[in-house]
Parts: C-alpha cells; structure tokens; sequence
C-alpha cells in the first residue's frame, strides 16, 4: 500500500464538531455487527435489533467495505473543501465506514487513521489484510482446518479477497498472485468475528 501523507493535525473528534457531527467515540464489543451486504444492495428491513444504522444508506455501521480507485484521497471532513490528509494508492485495501454524512463516509484503514472518503471512491467487494498486529506470518492453509497443509505463509498485511468467510475460517485468494487458501478468520482485518460472506 502506498499512502502519502499531506496533512494530520486535527483530531477526529474536533473535525466532526467543524462538520456539526457527534464527536467520535472508541467501538464497544456491542457496536461491531456482521454486513454481509455490498454498498450497491438495499438496506437491511425488519424489527429494530438495536444495529445503528447509516443516516444515509440505512446500512449497518460499522461495516466493512473496499477501494474501488487506483487513487482515493481522505479528507479531514466530509467536503472538498476540507485539507487532503492521505492519498491511497491501493485498489482492493479494506477500509471501514464509520459514519456516513450525505455522500461521504468516515472511515478507518488498517492502522487506525480515520477520514472522510466520497462514497464513488468505495466498493461492496469484500477484501482484508493480514492483521497488522501479528509479527510473524500467518498461515494460508489448503482446508479450513489448523491440521491442513499450508500453502504459503503470509507476512502482516498482506491483502486478500474474500471469497467465502463461515464464522471461523474464510476462503481467500491473493490479490497479485494465482493463489489461494483458507486463513483463520480471527487473523484478518477486514472482516468481524463470526461475520459470515457468502
């Protein structure tokens, strides 16, 4: 991944008072559900289960999403009139939204930096990386099962697609190579514990 940094100097909590949103707060347990709806699909119907919803999608928040553009910039607020604070150079990275303003979304890459991105910079296709907290690989096994054998070893952050995930365990394929495996669910970012993608 490339990122370029332009500028960071504002909290979050203090760019969302200058865009007249609620201040930030850290994600509890409760507040992370499944999405295994693409951004193109229609919002989620049914009795109130206490899921916060987008004000504007009606979708899940938080949920999890990709880069569509070669280039995507993050702002420090939900307009183009707001600073550039990072410029992306990588298709398929997962980001998380966070919170949604008209056409933006808030969100939060792999090392926690969060941002406003323009919703047309953002894809439903279903992507993770190695998690950034491991410090030795992971590995990618031939079968969803900790006794297969293992197809390659995976350094942090490596970025996969997602294919199939169950709960415990996800089908994935490398981005830049013709390989592909399974990888504990528990040791990607990029989707929630017990999440499952079909």
């Amino acid at each position: 991944m490339t990122r370029i940094k332009l500028r960071r100097s504002l909290t979050v909590s203090v760019l969302a008072m200058l865009a007249g949103l609620p201040p930030f707060a850290p994600l509890k347990a409760a507040d992370i559900t499944p999405d295994a709806t693409a951004s193109g699909a229609s919002p989620i119907t049914g009795p109130s289960s206490g899921i916060r919803r987008g004000r504007s999608t009606g979708f899940p928040i938080p949920r999890f999403v990709s880069i569509k553009s070669n280039k995507a910039y993050m702002r420090v607020g939900p307009s183009m009139d707001y600073a550039t604070k990072w410029v992306y150079s990588a298709r398929g990275l997962p980001m998380e939204i966070i919170e949604e303003y008209g056409n933006w979304r808030q969100v939060r890459d792999q090392d926690g930096v969060t941002g406003w991105m323009l919703a047309p910079l953002l894809s439903g296709q279903r992507t993770a990386v190695v998690g950034p907290w491991y410090k030795k690989p992971v590995p990618l096994h031939y079968s969803p099962s900790r006794t297969s054998g293992i197809a390659a070893e995976l350094a942090p952050k490596v970025r996969l697609y997602l294919k199939h995930c169950d709960g415990s365990w996800c089908d994935v394929s490398l981005q830049t190579q013709d390989l592909g495996g399974y990888v504990a669910q528990a040791a990607l970012w990029g989707v929630y514990p017990q999440e499952r993608i079909d």
